[in-house]
């Protein structure tokens, strides 16, 4: 999850949902806004909070993700700067292969539920499309960002990288984590925070009420963000200050608008770089339905043993 948060256009929500935990994981944040939790760490009950709260789940997980996002943020700049159409394309093998198995939890499907995923495809898809803003560099807005990016974060096919994207504080975060500007990431963080607890709320809430409708606009939200993951673009707009001047990251300017294009196969660097590209969403695609089949494996199994468990009990 952390290692695909980082990429604008892919969610760490899209890795929770392939590895089988992502109502788990809405349930568990959800926790964290209630009334007796948020009691119980004000009086310092800490015992009792902990027992209130899934931590054997959500302590293991958020440091899964921690530690990605620092070891390779630096990776992934790299590749996004000198090998973007390799990375866009193991990512779009990814989406692609998510929307297949994600579509297997809708058991029986209906034409109420094909419109809430063309509802969810439509909306991204018009999402990913709108330019990036100039937007404060205060204290009160980095907080606003990190509750933006994280609400998308945990919503599969919007990215919490590309709602920092949008609001032109991507750079400035990736700078931050490589920097280790605590101080600005702080700020993001709290704001992440609360924006995870009171975004989860309003998803657990879908979840128990309209599990499948809710279930097809997460997958529609995969399908339109396919578009922001399409591996060649090209580079028409860039972001200016008040005088015109681009604006320069690390002597680079910074890209606040692409367009999606064909694949160059007039040549034979352009055809290798297709079929290498190629080869990386096969990769991507058989990384998901590995992770898919495992998963399956080991809930099957989980079952199995507290099916023995029980009949050895009774």
């Amino acid at each position: 999850m952390g290692a695909a948060d980082i990429v604008p256009g892919v969610s760490g929500g899209t890795m929770a949902f392939i590895f089988g935990i992502y109502e788990e994981l809405i349930n568990s944040i959800k926790t964290i806004g209630q009334r007796n939790f948020i009691d119980a760490v004000l009086h310092l009950r800490i015992r009792e909070a902990f027992s209130l709260i899934n931590w054997t789940f959500l302590i293991p997980l958020g440091l899964g993700v921690l530690t990605a996002i620092f070891a390779l943020s630096g990776l992934l700049e790299y590749f996004l700067t000198h090998q973007p159409v390799y990375l866009w394309s193991f990512f779009f093998g990814l989406i692609i292969a998510s929307v297949i198995v994600i579509a297997g939890h809708i058991k029986r499907w209906s034409w109420g539920l094909v419109g809430a995923v063309l509802l969810g495809t439509v909306s991204t898809y018009l999402l990913v499309s709108l330019v990036p803003a100039q937007t404060p560099e205060t204290w009160w807005f980095y907080l606003l960002t990190g509750a933006l990016a994280s609400a998308a974060m945990i919503l599969p096919g919007i990215s919490g990288a590309y709602i920092l994207v949008m609001l032109g504080k991507y750079e400035t975060v990736l700078s931050a984590v490589n920097q280790r500007d605590f101080l600005t990431l702080g700020l993001i963080a709290v704001g992440a925070a609360i924006g995870l607890v009171t975004f989860a709320q309003i998803l657990s809430w879908l979840f128990k009420r309209y599990h499948d409708y809710t279930v097809a606009v997460l997958i529609g939200l995969l399908l339109g963000s396919l578009r922001k993951v399409w591996p060649w673009k090209v580079d028409v707009s860039w972001l200016t200050d008040e005088t015109g001047h681009y604006i320069l990251e690390h002597g680079e300017r910074i890209t606040i608008e692409q367009i999606n294009v064909l694949p160059d196969l007039s040549t034979p660097a352009g055809v290798m770089q297709v079929l290498v590209a190629l080869a990386l969403a096969g990769l991507g695609i058989g990384a998901v339905l590995l992770i898919e089949r495992v998963a399956g494996r080991s809930d099957s199994g989980q079952t199995a043993v507290s099916t023995e468990t029980s009949s050895a009990s009774g």
